[in-house]
């Protein structure tokens, strides 16, 4: 029998079809920035968004090589809404990344603009962040007993201030402490700024009575004797440099609660890209200085890539609507 014998030029056109389709498929298996990357920090200068988008500049640039390089923008305004709608311009470009919080969820639960969380790629969350309230040293407010006792004589006698956006973790501690004095949380008077460092020198300069923030941000004035905690919204004590906070609960309130702190990009990542942000992030969270930076800030770690972010948010979406319907700030 006869063999029939392939022309070299087929041979050659075979064997250039198959090495297109290998780089092809590595392409597809593999992506990294090949250019600037853009962190856009959803609040003003000075918060914990603040904090954590420029201190994740630094660890990423140093545990994860082959970035070019990464600039750092304050996008504030909306509660966040500013920064992420920033973000959606940018479709399956994987340059752009911005951070992620509780805001990014309660924004679409009180029809803050018109971006829905699923309209972006989640990436990560880092870690879990609890809710401290704290006056300023010369506050005759001793403990969240006394913040409790002064609301039940007068709502409106004690002012409450947070940042950036309306229905996020701090407003619901907020309303929280109002139902455990017998109130309707919409009762209290509440002053919602832009960011966390200038409501933060409004609550040191005695322009409110109580700001209701981040355990970062209450740590660095306590530790200066400027500031003095009222409590935190964890169930039990906090390890570390939060251990002398006392706990709503151990003073007999109700108000424990945690949100969390992470990234997001734009939408239509493809899997390679989200992949990438995968192993980056989960680099620096295995580095000695990022656990220094979680016990400076008072954050617990809590890593979760982008697959179980996804699911976290719809999780958090459902239970964060029934919380602030039960708060009275959606209707049920």
């Amino acid at each position: 029998m006869k063999h029939k014998q392939i022309p070299a030029v087929v041979v050659l056109i075979c064997f250039a079809s198959l090495v297109l389709l290998a780089a092809g498929a590595a392409g597809a298996q593999e992506w990294k920035p090949a250019r600037n990357v853009d962190i856009s920090i959803a609040s003003g200068a000075g918060g914990a968004a603040d904090r954590q988008g420029r201190q994740l500049q630094k660890l990423l640039l140093q545990a994860v090589p082959g970035i070019p390089s990464m600039t750092v923008t304050n996008r504030p305004g909306g509660g966040g809404t500013v920064a992420w709608t920033a973000l959606a311009l940018h479709a399956g470009d994987a340059h752009y990344i911005a951070t992620l919080s509780t805001a990014f969820v309660t924004n679409q639960i009180l029809g803050v603009g018109q971006l829905r969380y699923q309209d972006l790629t989640p990436l990560n969350i880092l870690m879990r962040e609890y809710v401290v309230a704290w006056v300023r040293a010369e506050s005759p407010l001793a403990s969240a007993k006394d913040v409790i006792a002064r609301l039940k004589k007068d709502p409106a006698s004690v002012s409450f201030a947070f940042a950036a956006a309306r229905g996020n973790q701090n407003h619901i501690v907020i309303g929280m402490v109002a139902r455990a004095a017998g109130l309707d949380p919409k009762a209290v008077k509440t002053v919602v700024f832009s960011s966390g460092g200038q409501g933060m020198m409004a609550a040191l300069g005695g322009h409110i009575d109580v700001w209701v923030g981040t355990p970062g941000g209450a740590l660095q004035h306590m530790q200066s004797g400027a500031a003095r905690a009222l409590g935190i919204s964890s169930t039990q004590r906090e390890a570390g440099k939060l251990a002398g906070v006392p706990t709503f609960r151990e003073q007999g309130i109700d108000a424990s609660y945690y949100a969390w702190r992470g990234f997001v990009a734009a939408g239509g990542l493809t899997p390679a890209q989200t992949a990438f942000w995968d192993q980056a992030f989960a680099r620096v969270v295995r580095t000695e200085e990022w656990k220094r930076d979680l016990d400076d800030n008072g954050w617990a770690e809590d890593f979760k890539a982008s697959a179980e972010t996804r699911m976290h948010l719809d999780a958090e979406y459902e239970m964060l609507t029934r919380m602030l319907a039960d708060l009275g700030l959606v209707t049920k």
